[in-house]
């Protein structure tokens, strides 16, 4: 056996009943990063040691064998992160369709629909209250 091999399969008992990197070690560590990265531009030692916190409860979380609770904090984290994640791309999309639609919200449920540009004054029914108003694109 290798001294590679012996390595390797010490890590892997290391690692044994541990769950690793999830979604929630790795936004912990791209935070990190960007606090990283802002200390070193603004000079702020008080974000550097916020950085070195997050880097060390990311760490504790993928070595952690408390893979229940682990698990618990990480579907929390998701339920939240998916609300946000969606409505950024949604932003995204509205901004590169800019130029081809206009965006509004519906005046009853606040939904929001689109109409091409150019197309005048509409009147325009909500497809999720059904209420008719109108609209100039």
């Amino acid at each position: 056996m290798s001294i590679l091999q012996k390595i390797r399969a010490g890590l892997q008992k290391f690692m044994a009943g541990r769950r690793g990197a999830d979604e929630l070690s790795m936004a912990l560590l791209i935070v990190g990063v960007v606090l990283s990265m802002l200390s070193t531009i603004f000079r702020l030692p008080v974000l550097y040691w916020l950085s070195l916190a997050v880097y060390i409860f990311s760490l504790y979380r993928m070595l952690s064998r408390n893979l229940e609770k682990r698990y618990a904090e990480n579907a929390t984290f998701l339920k939240l992160w998916r609300g946000k994640s969606s409505a950024v791309r949604q932003s995204v999309n509205r901004m590169k369709n800019m130029k081809q639609y206009k965006y509004f919200k519906c005046p009853e449920c606040k939904s929001r629909i689109r109409l091409p540009r150019g197309v005048g004054e509409v009147t325009v029914t909500c497809g999720k209250c059904h209420h008719a108003f109108k609209q100039k694109a």
